[in-house]
């Protein structure tokens, strides 16, 4: 028999992985590394493991969280962990994983989302409007 280890939840702009379980250990690592993948292929870059439930956390919870936040990151978007566990939290901040995002509530993984969105989408803009010398591609008239 083969238990449900987390729900998704997908959106237009980003995908909820509601993790059932109260482990993120080896046992059952591979259930989020699946899910990832899952979403990915549909071309989720912004996720958000909500792990409020779990109490069991090791080494092998720690590097699927590292590899999701490495996918996502890649595509410009956010990988966000929501915890109020203070033990977890510090467990992950002590794994000193690049970009990682943690937020006390889904709330605020949603709101992190879309900021990070619109930073992408203010970049992109800036970008389009400097040429190769990263000069303002601005129209100065004849005064300059």
């Amino acid at each position: 028999m083969s238990t449900k280890f987390y729900q998704l939840e997908q959106n237009e702009s980003y995908a909820l992985i509601d993790w059932l379980g109260d482990s993120l250990i080896q046992e059952n690592y591979e259930e989020l590394e699946l899910a990832v993948r899952i979403l990915f292929k549909k071309e989720y870059t912004n996720m958000i493991l909500n792990i409020s439930k779990v109490q069991q956390f090791d080494g092998f919870g720690v590097s699927s969280i590292r590899k999701a936040t490495k996918i996502c990151t890649n595509e410009l978007g956010l990988f966000v962990v929501v915890s109020k566990d203070e033990e977890l939290v510090e467990r992950l901040d002590q794994a000193k994983i690049e970009n990682l995002t943690i937020m006390n509530t889904v709330q605020e993984g949603v709101d992190a989302i879309y900021l990070n969105d619109l930073e992408n989408d203010f970049e992109d803009e800036s970008d389009a409007n400097t040429d190769e010398y990263g000069i303002d591609g601005a129209d100065y008239g004849d005064d300059y």
